[in-house]
């Protein structure tokens, strides 16, 4: 499931007020009800692979750059569809690589699979220590970004956006993490040429400014984009420490320098 969604509601909810100045606004209050998809940890069940940006690498003919489409589907895959089993011997490459391919060949909306009938991944206990250790296996499975580049759901960003959808938008994704299931975003600024990336929802937590959603694969590019609109510096590291909580985000948004 993709859902296209402006950057004001997307969860991270310091993204809808920029300013300038040293004085550093309060942080968002929000609700201390958490909801997040049963079985998912972000330590465990996210890519060790970095999902590099083209226009920051230039020089760079062997960056990994924008495959977040890809990255973001294969990690619902993964978790829907493959379980890892670190007492199984391990596999060379090539072994590897198909056993990637065979995860990705299913399709994230199809129901997750039960134990038994995942594909198992030898060797590893995780997804993020697989992909750190094996990670030409991994992409080489993965493998190219094409087809996610010119995918039809793209073109969505030249249709306006009401406050009526956003509306629909929060109330689908609710649903989808309430019953467990992950959800893909199509995140954007358009017709500003900033940014066309998608995310993975994992949980939210409704508060008194809106529905803020916890995210992979989004928040320091959210920072530098909230930065640059405030006037800030966002070349270079920004100032964030992990783990990224509500108020960390939002003071490195508008932290001065």
């Amino acid at each position: 499931m993709g859902i296209f969604v402006r950057w004001s509601l997307l969860g991270l909810l310091v993204l809808s007020t920029a300013c300038a100045g040293p004085r550093l606004p309060a942080p968002p209050r929000v609700s201390a009800s958490p909801v997040a998809v049963e079985g998912f940890e972000f330590r465990r069940d996210t890519f060790a692979v970095p999902n590099e940006i083209r226009a920051r690498h230039p020089e760079g003919a062997d960056v990994y750059a924008n495959y977040c489409f890809v990255l973001a589907r294969a990690l619902r895959q993964f978790f829907q569809f493959a379980r890892f089993d670190p007492a199984a011997p391990r596999l060379d490459h090539d072994g590897y690589v198909e056993r990637v391919r065979a995860v990705v060949a299913r399709a994230p909306w199809e129901p997750a699979l039960p134990r038994q009938a995942r594909v198992v991944i030898p060797g590893y206990a995780s997804l993020r220590e697989f992909s750190a250790a094996e990670e030409a296996a991994v992409k080489a499975g993965l493998g190219g970004r094409f087809w996610s580049l010119v995918h039809w759901t793209n073109w969505r960003v030249v249709l306006p956006v009401t406050g009526r959808h956003q509306r629909e938008v929060a109330r689908r994704v609710v649903a989808e993490l309430d019953g467990g299931r992950l959800v893909q975003l199509l995140v954007t600024n358009w017709p500003v040429p900033e940014l066309n990336h998608t995310v993975v929802a994992f949980g939210y937590r409704p508060g008194p400014e809106g529905l803020a959603l916890s995210v992979w694969e989004a928040v320091r590019d959210a920072v530098a984009s909230a930065r640059r609109r405030a006037g800030l510096r966002a070349d270079g590291p920004l100032p964030l420490d992990a783990p990224a909580t509500p108020e960390r985000i939002w003071r490195a948004c508008h932290a001065p320098g």
